[in-house]
């Protein structure tokens, strides 16, 4: 078969022109979808009697035919073809003859591709899904078996307040669920069928709009043709959505990187999930977090590329929308990789040194917000605490000393309020346990947090 367009032009295409303008050599990933769309449509013809029953029975054997070839290995679609619509339409031609020239009846590559994008894009938001479930249950089981194990908080970086190690986990339980409620979100918009609206005006060819839609599962049609055709919202609002996943799995992976080190020494990586160096031998490089730390940029390139692409763009459909494919795809196999890395890094490639952890908040004044606590219990302004505490800190640091070194006579000298029972408030396991407020660190707040996302999970 010639080219895919009319007969009006007289030059064959620049060789290489030929090559730019084909985009066969990715949109081949949408050849089950382009073939689950078509075989919909030509169901669609043969229902509303613009194609026989013996026409239509022919081309979704043939097309099926083509489905198992593909799937047994039997051809790669490739050039000379120019896109996997076209690719489709050549092989159902070559194997059932001149009845193949009549599945593009009532339809244009413009509503097409975009249908089969939608497909391809469901598919892989629910798969996503399942991959962001199986890491909410990793971070549920760290987080289950550490309620009690203590870790500093940070604020700026800074020894903040410490905090139940299972109480830092459960806060990136809430962001995975939030990225699971954003993904659901966009599926909502992608599951709209832009099938029918041809090249942007619609058909004058009798069809129903709407048993395609359901014959492929969306649950509505687009309303306006244009608007089918142009729309790539829901494209970005995938990348927008994958992009906040990201930097909240490139928020841990960093956090791993640091723990990792002999600074820290909170935890350390199994041979499972590190490599070594090709020259240092001591080393053990946390390669998986630095990847999707890495990749995340990534990601966040592709939404700037799609914005990019849609800006300033007229109605309707443009050959602009071709660079929406590579991003898309990208974007899906990284944010999948990324969650599976990341699963497997929180199953099996670490292990927290609790001794470390326990030190880590006995030897700062990550307490000092709960010695003015302590005076605040006794009916001292907060302000006027704080600003106790805050000259016994200095007093502390001038020695080279912590608060659990002071005797309760140089605690006096501060504020006569202080007695012997500040030491308790001072103790780190009490200043955790004493967070009850809903939501906080307290260890019985965590247990009850633990057990509601048990039932999340279904668990």
């Amino acid at each position: 078969m010639g080219k895919v367009w009319s007969k009006r032009f007289d030059n064959i295409l620049n060789p290489f022109i030929e090559k730019f303008n084909a985009s066969i050599c990715f949109d081949r990933k949408l050849i089950l979808e382009d073939l689950d769309c078509s075989i919909a449509h030509a169901k669609m013809l043969g229902k509303t009697k613009v194609l026989s029953t013996t026409e239509t029975i022919e081309i979704m054997n043939g097309l099926e035919t083509i489905k198992v070839d593909y799937l047994e290995g039997k051809f790669s679609p490739n050039l000379p073809s120019e896109d996997i619509h076209y690719f489709i339409e050549e092989k159902l031609i070559s194997l059932i003859g001149e009845t193949g020239k009549k599945l593009h009846t009532g339809r244009s590559r413009n509503d097409q591709v975009g249908t089969d994008l939608r497909l391809w894009l469901r598919k892989e938001i629910d798969n996503l899904e399942i991959l962001i479930i199986d890491l909410q249950k990793s971070f549920f089981y760290l987080a289950k078996s550490h309620i009690h194990t203590l870790i500093p908080g940070y604020t700026h970086m800074q020894r903040a307040q410490p905090l139940s190690l299972a109480h830092h986990f459960l806060a990136y339980l809430e962001m995975f669920q939030r990225d699971r409620e954003r993904f659901k979100e966009v599926r909502s918009r992608v599951n709209t069928c832009p099938l029918g609206a041809a090249a942007l005006a619609g058909t004058k060819i009798k069809i129903d709009r709407n048993f395609t839609a359901s014959e492929l599962g969306f649950e509505k049609i687009y309303k306006n043709s244009i608007d089918a055709v142009s729309d790539r919202d829901f494209c970005i609002e995938f990348v927008s959505a994958s992009a906040i996943a990201m930097s909240h799995l490139s928020k841990i992976s960093e956090e791993i990187i640091l723990w990792v080190t002999d600074e820290f020494s909170f935890a350390k990586l199994t041979d499972k999930c590190a490599t070594g160096s090709s020259l240092m031998p001591q080393k053990k490089n946390p390669d998986v977090p630095e990847l999707i730390r890495g990749k995340t940029g990534r990601v966040y390139g592709h939404l700037q590329a799609l914005l990019t692409m849609v800006k300033g763009v007229p109605l309707a459909y443009n050959k602009d929308f071709q660079e929406d494919k590579e991003p898309i795809f990208d974007t899906a196999e990284t944010i999948s990789s990324c969650i599976k890395a990341m699963t497997i890094l929180i199953n099996e490639g670490l292990e927290f040194n609790i001794k470390n952890l326990s030190d880590a908040v006995e030897n700062d004044f990550s307490n000092a917000t709960d010695l003015a606590d302590y005076l605040v219990r006794k009916k001292v302004p907060f302000r006027t605490a704080y600003q106790v505490v805050g000259e016994i800190v200095k007093y502390c640091l001038e020695r080279k000393i912590l608060f659990k070194n002071l005797k309760v006579e140089e605690f006096k000298k501060f504020h006569p309020k202080f007695d012997e029972d500040v030491f308790l408030d001072l103790e780190p396991r009490n200043v955790v346990k004493s967070r009850t407020s809903e939501g906080g660190t307290g260890f019985i707040q965590v247990e009850k947090e633990v057990n509601n996302w048990q039932k999340k999970l279904l668990l």
